[in-house]
């Protein structure tokens, strides 16, 4: 199936494919802010119009709020467990966290979660245990500190996501 809006080019795709989504869930892995240039670099088999754009700009939307709530459920766990500083928190292949980002970003687990990914995530895990821990979570809007430096923290897409045949091989560092 897929997600259509109207256009011309019969060369280009009219739509979003689950194929375009699976490869938007990985490209995750390394930009978790793209801007819509770097969208129709990526996605170059499909004709982009507002709705397109909308549709991709969606996705990754909702891919940083699972990522967020993760973050803050991991946080909040490991407060309760006694963690009493961020140097104790640590996010590697095998961890918990690991696991559950890639069950939903990489259902297949036929792609290695970038070192890259590993260390935003633990970055990420670290700036929200130290929020929640100093209190600041109190404040409606405490989060917006924690976004500023982690959308500072994309790294380049590996050109194999470029074909328009989809997703690069499987890949493992």
């Amino acid at each position: 199936p897929e997600l259509s809006c109207r256009g011309g080019d019969k060369r280009l795709r009219e739509g979003l494919t689950p194929g375009h989504l699976k490869k938007a869930k990985l490209m995750f892995f390394y930009t978790r802010y793209p801007s819509s240039g770097t969208l129709k670099t990526y996605f170059s088999d499909v004709k982009f119009n507002r709705c397109i754009t909308s549709q991709l700009i969606k996705w990754f939307s909702n891919f940083r709020e699972f990522f967020y709530i993760q973050m803050e459920k991991f946080s909040r766990q490991a407060l309760s467990d006694g963690v009493l500083s961020v140097e104790m928190l640590t996010v590697t292949r095998d961890s918990e966290l690991a696991r559950v980002l890639n069950q939903h970003y990489n259902k297949a687990n036929d792609y290695e979660i970038p070192s890259k990914f590993l260390e935003v995530s633990q970055i990420t895990l670290r700036e929200f245990f130290s929020a929640i821990s100093r209190g600041c979570d109190a404040d409606p809007s405490w989060k917006k500190s924690i976004y500023k430096v982690i959308c500072k923290l994309e790294c380049d897409i590996p050109d194999a996501f470029k074909s328009p045949q989809g997703l690069p091989d499987t890949v493992h560092e």
